[in-house]
């Protein structure tokens, strides 16, 4: 190993040291998240909190879902018939 290599490594050892010492603030929020999660909420309402995410997550989808039906069942031409003309006085 040359010289030029134990500098790079010692290079890079430090700045994963240096970012050790300061962790991602997103990481440290979504830890702590978590942790008010199971430390204040019980498993029962931890486990209606998750369906009932689930449950608007599957609101969202049909909603979509419907719409993107709609916009696929007319031809682009169509849909364009569709425009209304406002006359401003």
């Amino acid at each position: 190993m040359t010289d030029t290599d134990t500098a790079d490594l010692e290079a890079r050892i430090e700045d994963l040291e240096r970012r050790l010492r300061r962790p991602d603030p997103r990481v440290t929020m979504e830890t702590a998240f978590w942790a008010v999660m199971r430390n204040v909420f019980p498993d029962e309402t931890r486990t209606h909190l998750k369906a009932a995410s689930r449950e608007q997550l599957l609101a969202a989808r049909s909603y979509l879902d419907h719409w993107i039906a709609k916009m696929g069942d007319k031809p682009a031409s169509e849909a364009h018939s569709e425009r209304e003309t406002i006359e401003v006085e």
